[in-house]
């Protein structure tokens, strides 16, 4: 099951709003089963701007090397560096100490877009199918 406090992308990334109109977000528990054992991240740095469904970072496994889409547009005010030295994190815990980065929102509307948890597992088991 995916969190209910969650929004979800089409592409697999989570986003989880705060109060203050900033963000978490990662990769959904789908997403790290798909890639496989993680071994290296590209990540964003604090104070880079970026587009909603654009790239801002890559993730590599043992399978393939897969774009990070940005869940929303915004800024990124903080990075996951624990990920520098353990991305085998996004495995182990996706929704928690494997989140990726922290946004500041600065299209909030664009969150019309996203799935909740219940749209995102209707989608995984049309994917299934």
């Amino acid at each position: 099951m995916d969190p209910a406090d969650r929004k979800y992308t089409k592409e697999h990334e989570w986003l989880k709003l705060e109060s203050n109109g900033e963000a978490e977000m990662g990769l959904t528990q789908y997403a790290q089963e798909q890639l496989g054992d993680i071994v290296y991240l590209t990540l964003p740095s604090p104070g880079d701007r970026v587009e909603q469904n654009k790239s801002l970072g890559e993730v590599e496994s043992v399978k393939a090397v897969s774009d990070i889409s940005a869940p929303a547009s915004g800024e990124v005010i903080a990075v996951n560096e624990e990920l520098d030295e353990h991305p085998e994190l996004l495995n182990q815990d996706p929704y928690g100490k494997g989140w990726i980065a922290r946004l500041r929102l600065s299209a909030p509307e664009e969150l019309d877009q996203l799935l909740s948890s219940q749209e995102y597992e209707a989608l995984l088991a049309a994917q299934e199918g």
